[in-house]
């Protein structure tokens, strides 16, 4: 088998998301690595998660697994041999994710646009985070929405200086970081993946995810993050604001509930 040019050897299907085939295997080397592949890939949709990872690796923040090759057709990441979740690892990670947001870049924003799943990600920079969210992360993922349910996401547009709280600098954030992309490792860490959304963001925007289809330990997670930087005044009353973007992704995506889910969010935002 051969994906972004490399020769692979050995390979057996492993978890890897709903999007791409995903495989353990071996280098001529006997070097382990992960490689994922896509029959019929977007544009530039590998490259955007090799990108991403680079991104956020940083010396105090989460570990990432390193690029070994990626083309249009997959990607060669090294290996991190899987683990069990422990309170230990979701405290540890809770601070390097802390530290991790702390390297702020220059702007909301990044240099291209990503992915978030299957769909495109509008990255077009911005000076603040609330017209950087309606622009790039609300506007563009009202398809799968009734009028009724537009008009709830429009509200929310019209009022977004007042939800989003505090003003708060770019943080180097994942972007999409549902506890999927979160590798618990044999070592002990917690392992940053498939980040083809990370951007300069809101902080909170990873925090809500987080709790959004329930990391392992998260309260631990929180807990630890809080600590290390403390978080503004009213950050849970927010949450609902940060996973407005995934619900309507989803929505998007599959429809149904989700814009429910949605246009719910958008009501208790209001009040």
């Amino acid at each position: 088998m051969r994906i972004a040019g490399v020769e692979l050897r050995d390979a057996r299907p492993v978890a890897g998301g709903d999007i791409c085939t995903a495989y353990r295997a071996v280098l001529d080397d006997g070097t382990a690595v992960f490689a994922k592949s896509h029959r019929s890939p977007p544009h530039g949709f590998f490259t955007a998660e090799a990108a991403g990872l680079a991104a956020l690796r940083d010396g105090d923040g989460p570990p990432v697994p390193e690029v070994l090759a990626v083309g249009s057709d997959g990607l060669v990441l090294s290996w991190v041999e899987p683990g069990p979740p422990t309170a230990d690892a979701a405290r540890a990670f809770g601070v390097a994710l802390a530290r991790m947001h702390a390297a702020a870049p220059s702007c909301f924003g990044a240099p291209a646009d990503g992915y978030i799943g299957s769909l495109p990600l509008p990255n077009a920079s911005y000076d603040d985070w609330p017209t950087f969210y309606v622009e790039n992360r609300i506007k563009p993922y009202l398809d799968g929405l009734s009028s009724p349910q537009r008009r709830l996401l429009a509200a929310v547009c019209e009022r977004i200086d007042e939800l989003a709280g505090p003003p708060e600098p770019p943080a180097r954030i994942h972007g999409d970081l549902w506890s999927g992309n979160l590798l618990w490792g044999a070592d002990g860490q917690v392992w940053l993946v498939d980040a083809a959304a990370a951007h300069g963001g809101h902080r909170e925007t990873d925090l809500a995810m987080l709790q959004w289809f329930g990391a392992p330990y998260v309260d631990q997670i929180l807990a630890a993050y809080d600590g290390e930087s403390p978080l503004a005044p009213g950050w849970r009353d927010r949450v609902a604001l940060h996973q407005l973007h995934p619900m309507l992704v989803h929505a998007t995506l599959f429809g149904g509930a989700y814009g429910d889910r949605a246009a719910a969010a958008a009501r208790s935002l209001l009040g």
